[in-house]
């Protein structure tokens, strides 16, 4: 039986009444799943507002311990109902420790476990390092009743060794939940195309499909940018949402096929790991 994958990313504006969150989220859910979805992915942190904007400490009162986090109660259910694949981005409490985090829930309402954000930014509007420790589980392929899964979360999307990785650890499919917009120390800049083409990027040189789902709207001042995407193994977009735009982007792949082009293309083939050792070390100083 040839081997197929749904993927749906969702994107809308975020109030920050968690509940409100979580009932706005399901909803697309509901829709993506009645448009045949297999996994449908959220935009990180869709809990609330993105409040790592400054620096507060009431903020960390936003965190829960990842089982009994309110999102993944809720929704744990709902991807059982429906049967489909739900990563759910949370704040996560850990006894003193706090993450970005995401739980893998199954088709089944099973939770399979937990990837911590590994890179974690620093700058104006984006001051993540004060709230979250970088994390600690290494990067995470997922088994799940619908293919396996690879998850990177925001950050960890401009890093090339983040995708390869997961790449090399079987994943069909690199998702990543993203909330990206305004760069309030540079107005005029808009990242949202390189946003975008550092993905496609990882698509080509690992023969994969990859989809990121972002927020939209304005959020004291912050302005999300959207363009939530879906590409194809090749790069190309499969399906997308623009830039204010709420709803749900779906496109369907044939791994089989995809698993075909990935050998034939022979980037995994051709790699020379005995000469990659500057990538985790000091590069020569003198050739």
């Amino acid at each position: 039986m040839t081997r197929k994958i749904s993927l749906a990313v969702i994107q809308c504006a975020l109030s920050d009444d968690m509940d409100a969150n979580i009932e706005k989220v399901s909803g697309y859910i509901r829709e993506a799943a009645a448009k045949g979805a297999d996994v449908v992915l959220a935009s990180e942190l869709f809990q609330g507002h993105y409040f790592c904007q400054t620096q507060r400490e009431e903020e960390f009162a936003r965190a829960y311990p990842w089982r009994s986090h309110p999102c993944v109660e809720k929704l744990a259910p709902l991807a059982a109902e429906l049967g489909v694949v739900l990563p759910v981005s949370i704040f996560e409490k850990a006894g003193p420790h706090y993450y970005n985090s995401l739980v893998m829930i199954d088709a089944d309402g099973t939770l399979l476990g937990l990837y911590r954000k590994t890179h974690i930014p620093d700058g104006p509007g984006y001051q993540e390092k004060f709230y979250f420790r970088p994390g600690d589980t290494g990067f995470r392929v997922w088994n799940t009743r619908k293919g396996k899964i690879g998850v990177g979360i925001c950050w960890d999307q401009w890093y090339p060794e983040c995708a390869r990785v997961m790449a090399l650890m079987g994943a069909d499919v690199l998702l990543y939940p993203t909330a990206i917009g305004a760069e309030p120390q540079a107005p005029e800049m808009d990242t949202a195309a390189r946003w975008r083409r550092a993905m496609q990027g990882h698509s080509v040189s690992n023969v994969i499909p990859v989809a990121a789902a972002n927020r939209v709207g304005d959020e004291d001042g912050q302005v999300f940018y959207g363009t939530s995407f879906i590409t194809d193994e090749t790069g190309e977009i499969a399906a997308d949402l623009d830039r204010t735009e709420e709803g749900v982007a779906m496109a369907q792949f044939d791994l089989d096929e995809i698993d075909q082009a990935r050998a034939a293309w022979g980037f995994f083939r051709d790699r020379r790991t005995e000469l990659y050792g500057p990538i985790i070390g000091p590069a020569p100083s003198d050739y």
